[in-house]
């Protein structure tokens, strides 16, 4: 299990998905969601920052500064904005929560998770390579098809009304876990965070 720093003053939340309008409601990008979510509710505001290859802003939770991320490098290089921000603001792996879609969950259930494989998820593969797998991650249940060939146009589609309306409300509820987390970062925030999370639904 990574090692919890003494004192967290920073982190990243990058939401991971593809740019460009017709993807913008698609399933894949439910990592993009949720960093616009936390944007919304913390007042934050989308720059596009070429050095990041990516959106970022910048918003503070319970004291601590957070930085958000929406690479712009398509899913299966997002370990190329990931490490470019982290490298800048020297941020180590525990720093980092990596929000993305995740078909093994059912629409609306969210986990969060800390270490682990990438489970196959192309973005969580890139990342991988730079950042090794000791980050931290918001799982965000998209349901899946049934059959593993029909998982393409599974994550490029639109989730039906039901569905997207339980995503919505799951990262509502997952932000709120984020907030728990930071209130306390050194101590039991992040296991409180997660216990809140993974008992609401």
């Amino acid at each position: 299990m990574p090692e919890i720093p003494s004192k967290l003053s920073q982190i990243a939340i990058v939401g991971l998905g593809n740019p460009g309008a017709e993807y913008e409601r698609t399933r894949h990008n439910a990592g993009f969601w949720f960093a616009d979510l936390v944007a919304d509710r913390h007042r934050g505001s989308f720059r596009s920052e070429s050095k990041f290859f990516g959106a970022t802003a910048r918003v503070k939770i319970s004291g601590i500064d957070v930085l958000l991320l929406k690479p712009t490098t398509f899913m299966n290089r997002s370990g190329q904005a990931v490490a470019a921000l982290a490298h800048f603001y020297k941020l180590t792996p525990d720093q980092l929560l990596i929000a993305h879609d995740e078909l093994d969950l059912p629409a609306g259930a969210m986990r969060l998770k800390l270490g682990g494989g990438h489970g196959g998820h192309n973005g969580l593969r890139d990342i991988h390579k730079s950042q090794g797998e000791a980050y931290r991650r918001l799982r965000v249940g998209i349901g899946h098809p049934g059959d593993k060939n029909l998982v393409l146009d599974y994550v490029l589609g639109r989730p039906s009304k039901a569905d997207e309306t339980a995503i919505f409300d799951g990262l509502a509820r997952s932000l709120d876990a984020v907030e728990t987390w930071l209130a306390d970062p050194a101590g039991k925030g992040w296991d409180k965070g997660l216990q809140q999370l993974h008992t609401s639904g």
